[in-house]
């Protein structure tokens, strides 16, 4: 099966991804998926304009927090997405499930500094960012790389007698290592 190129209108929303999504990681098959379908384009590796704490959860689970000005600038790459490929994202981020929050973010080009691009992003939910940021010391990383991901436990392989955010409030609430 062939790759279908489709006209960049079909695909107006920009998704920065620092995680998992990104080539390399577990959950970049759903990326790859939409790629053969024409519901989602590279764009290029992409760093966020301003500094964004990006930190791990239960899990090793990635989460940048929507607190502008602390942590630092993060890498990541930028995908072009169709309204069908947002969905998909979507279910997968659980925003509907208090998991993540797709919010705005600008990102500049990795090797080009200057011009900045409006994009959104999955940030932690409100509800438990703060805890997230003292939990990790409040120090987080500029790029999800194969060494913070060690010890990444895929959704599958994770208890399921307790909800996502039941892990995270655990998490969250058990001391620092």
């Amino acid at each position: 099966m062939g790759i279908i190129e489709r006209d960049h209108t079909s695909c107006p929303a920009l998704i920065f991804t620092y995680g998992t999504l990104k080539r390399g990681f577990s959950n970049h098959n759903l990326i790859q998926d939409l790629m053969r379908t024409g519901d989602a384009v590279f764009k290029g590796t992409y760093t966020t304009a301003e500094s964004y704490p990006l930190v791990c959860g239960p899990y090793r689970v990635p989460f940048l927090l929507n607190m502008p000005g602390s942590g630092t600038r993060v890498t990541g790459e930028l995908y072009a997405v169709s309204d069908y490929g947002l969905t998909r994202m979507d279910e997968l981020e659980g925003t509907t499930s208090g998991h993540y929050e797709r919010r705005p973010i600008r990102v500049v080009p990795a090797e080009e500094e200057g011009v900045t691009s409006a994009a959104e992003a999955y940030f932690a939910h409100k509800s438990y960012d703060k805890e997230l940021w003292r939990r990790n010391g409040k120090v987080g990383f500029g790029c999800y790389t194969e060494t913070e991901a060690k010890g990444y436990v895929r959704r599958k392989d994770r208890p399921q007698s307790v909800t996502f955010l039941e892990h995270i409030r655990n998490f969250v609430s058990s001391p620092s290592d």
